[in-house]
């Protein structure tokens, strides 16, 4: 069998497109420009470039951008300060701090200081607790991404088995959640699962997500199921030339490939599903704090 290559790239493009189009809408209709605040701190450069990509397509469908840049050595007081006048803020919809954030700052203390609605990375407690429960909540990026792509590839998810490798509270946990909610029958698997591999050979949906490279190999998964692989990792590639890298995935792409029905690529599957999202979920807050219908399709 040869798989069916999920194209994040076209995938995440048609989502643009889709965000696009209702912020003109929220413009010609209401008078309304959805608004995404990013602050960063300090001068992670991974946290750069992520920034820059964020703002650059951020503008590119026609919401307003805000970029915070302070220094590493910003205080907690001043942070949270920023993200209280944000929060009070009716042009920003959407609040994002980039992490990881300097060790001196609490990282929870902070993402919990951003208001619920407007927390469109999902990670406040309240949104956590929201999506657990199977309530409207603000959905983490990359999870939804995956959904998005899933709902796509199969419509219908009613039924199937899922495992989801890795139980991070970024992804592993909240993908486990959204598949529920889909009416999957869903185990969480990890590094101390017994049998990790007759675990994942059941599975009709794999979402690998635990952070090691290539650590699925082809022979776990079984024949005709979607892959959907959430790694990214960056292994030397001396072939390359010296000091060169290439990313994998967490799942070992060419031995998964022959047996799956469907999987996503590293790099260009999940990735850019990402930021798509992420402005999908802009224009969601930005609908919901004005009364207004959600865009179809972006949410979870």
């Amino acid at each position: 069998m040869t798989a069916t290559i999920i194209d994040g790239k076209e995938f995440a493009a048609r989502v643009r497109a889709k965000v696009g189009d209702h912020v003109t809408r929220l413009k010609d209709d209401h008078g309304i420009t959805p608004g995404l605040a990013v602050v960063l701190v300090g001068e992670d450069p991974a946290s750069q470039v992520y920034v820059r990509s964020k703002g650059k397509m951020t503008v590119e469908v026609g919401m307003k951008s805000v970029e915070h840049k302070l220094d590493a050595d910003t205080s907690e007081a001043d942070l949270l300060g920023l993200i209280d006048r944000l929060n009070n803020d009716p042009e920003i919809h959407g609040i994002l701090v980039q992490l990881p954030l300097p060790g001196h700052l609490d990282e929870d203390l902070v993402i919990n200081s951003i208001s619920p609605a407007k927390d469109v990375d999902g990670f406040h407690i309240s949104n956590v607790g929201l999506l657990g429960t199977g309530q409207k909540s603000m959905v983490p990026c990359t999870p939804l991404g995956c959904l998005m792509m899933l709902r796509d590839h199969h419509g219908s998810l009613s039924g199937m088995d899922a495992v989801v490798i890795g139980r991070s509270n970024i992804v592993g946990k909240p993908m486990a959640q959204l598949l529920l909610n889909d009416s999957c029958t869903v185990t969480i698997a990890h590094s101390r699962t017994k049998d990790l591999a007759e675990v994942v050979r059941r599975a009709d949906i794999v979402v690998a997500a635990v952070g090691r490279p290539e650590m699925v190999p082809g022979d776990w998964i079984k024949e005709g199921a979607t892959v959907i692989d959430v790694g990214i990792n960056r292994l030397d590639a001396p072939e390359k030339g010296e000091g060169k890298t290439r990313l994998v995935g967490d799942v070992d792409f060419d031995s998964c490939a022959a047996r799956a029905g469907a999987i996503t690529p590293v790099p260009g599957g999940v990735g850019p599903m990402t930021i798509a999202c992420l402005l999908a979920n802009t224009v969601t807050a930005c609908c919901r704090a004005n009364g207004l219908a959600e865009p179809e399709g972006l949410t979870a």
